[in-house]
């Protein structure tokens, strides 16, 4: 039986347990952290081997599964991964590439097979700068029609919006399309700076800060979910906002981040704490998963909220934030370094 939410024991497994299925992605994203390619690297786990590690998935009782890239509608056999992963009790998300691909696939299968919740990407609120940022065009007309038949189709529709320098000017248009948009979860992914990611395209930590604000008074005025990607310092506003107003602080987000909560399967089976820290502590193909992930060393430390360094361990947040440890490692070198785009000063 999967665990509850609120039970769930972090040492023991993980929250959310993404696999990199495939690298193969026919786009170009500006950002990918995959750095996607058109074909599927000969070195990606076999049917064999991937139907082995959904077994080894399954024994832990993750509450979700993601199935991303890549784009993972790129593996031929993603219909019968999917349904092996069902029958083995697993709530199945997919991320697919918006592409003539995935339009043409019939969602209904999808959704036969065992997808419960699909995550598309929408990084511009117009179709110039999604299309620009995405390098396909007409990748945003995909977006949004991919997004109503996931919903026509019945899956719970997430939508990932990531922010940086070039779209901070579009976050109260993006607000407007989630209204129409209505998907069950908008999450807001703050950039790291891994793959085709730059450093140039960060916003400051002042501009972070503004945005996460602006997001708290969303929340309250929506009928969808709100949350953050590698900005886990939103759950820290939310709490301020909550004390400021007199409130009773809403229930958020598991607190997850990198290597807590968090594993992430690569194409070739390498474990790693997330997509976008590339500090790999075993693979599949040698390693049990659940032993990886409770034992390994570089795992038990990402969970130690007193192993943070600088202001990140200093801070009265640190166990419901804890910053965004892929972004520290990314431009510090240091993946226990404070949080570079969190403005906030520890008591």
């Amino acid at each position: 039986m999967r665990p509850s939410f609120e039970s769930i024991d972090l040492n023991e497994r993980p929250f959310l347990v993404f696999w990199e299925v495939t690298r193969a992605c026919a786009l170009a994203c500006r950002h990918c952290r995959a750095t996607a390619q058109p074909h599927a690297d000969p070195q990606e786990l076999s049917t064999v081997e991937a139907m082995k590690l959904i077994d080894e998935i399954a024994a832990l009782h993750p509450p979700m599964l993601v199935l991303t890239g890549g784009d993972p509608m790129m593996r031929r056999d993603i219909f019968d991964l999917i349904r092996h992963a069902a029958s083995q009790g697993l709530r199945v998300a997919l991320s697919p590439a918006a592409t003539a691909r995935l339009i043409h696939t019939d969602f209904l299968k999808l959704k036969e097979a065992g997808v419960q919740s699909m995550s598309l990407s929408l990084d511009g609120a117009r179709q110039e700068t999604h299309d620009a940022f995405r390098g396909v065009p007409d990748t945003y007309v995909r977006t949004l029609q991919a997004a109503r038949m996931a919903q026509e189709a019945g899956m719970h529709l997430q939508i990932n919006t990531t922010i940086t320098r070039s779209t901070l000017g579009e976050v109260e248009a993006f607000l407007e399309l989630m209204r129409e948009l209505k998907p069950s979860m908008w999450s807001v992914f703050l950039l790291v700076p891994t793959g085709r990611a730059s450093l140039d395209e960060l916003p400051s930590p002042e501009e972070v800060e503004e945005v996460w604000h602006r997001l708290e008074e969303l929340s309250v005025d929506v009928e969808f979910g709100v949350k953050t990607t590698e900005g886990h310092h939103y759950r820290r506003v939310a709490l301020q906002e909550a004390k400021r107003k007199g409130a009773k602080p809403a229930r958020h987000a598991v607190p997850t981040r990198d290597g807590k909560g968090i594993v992430f399967i690569s194409h070739t089976g390498e474990i790693q704490p997330s997509g976008f820290l590339p500090m790999t502590a075993g693979n599949v193909r040698d390693d049990d998963l659940a032993t990886v992930y409770r034992t390994h060393p570089l795992f038990v430390k990402l969970r130690d909220d007193d192993a943070l360094e600088g202001k990140c361990g200093r801070c009265e947040y640190r166990r419901i934030c804890g910053g965004s440890r892929a972004r520290a490692y990314g431009m510090t070198g240091n993946a226990f370094a404070s949080d570079p785009l969190c403005v906030y000063q520890p008591r």
